[in-house]
């Protein structure tokens, strides 16, 4: 099972595969009582292994139990938002 981890020095929420290879992140910027992202990326080589679902899932429930809010402007995540309505209240 990949682990999703929040890394807030490089302001982004990162996913690694069981081998501890960093597979990808989605950046953000802190606003107060919200996070904006704005891009997810998967490195080449894990791509088609619903790496970006998993880790927009990860960074969306970790969000909901700091109590935090999400402006999403990467598409991937507003797709994702749309798609998955139990994360509909995240918006900010």
């Amino acid at each position: 099972m990949p682990r999703i981890t929040d890394n807030p020095a490089e302001s982004r929420y990162e996913i690694f595969t069981d081998e501890g290879a960093l597979a990808g992140f989605s950046t953000y910027t802190r606003r107060d009582d919200h996070l904006v992202f704005w891009t997810t990326e998967i490195s080449a080589g894990f791509e088609g292994h619903n790496l970006g679902g998993a880790l927009v899932r990860g960074a969306l429930e970790d969000i909901r139990a700091r109590g935090l809010k999400v402006v999403p402007r990467c598409p991937y995540v507003l797709e994702y938002l749309e798609r998955h309505l139990e994360f509909d209240g995240l918006r900010a």
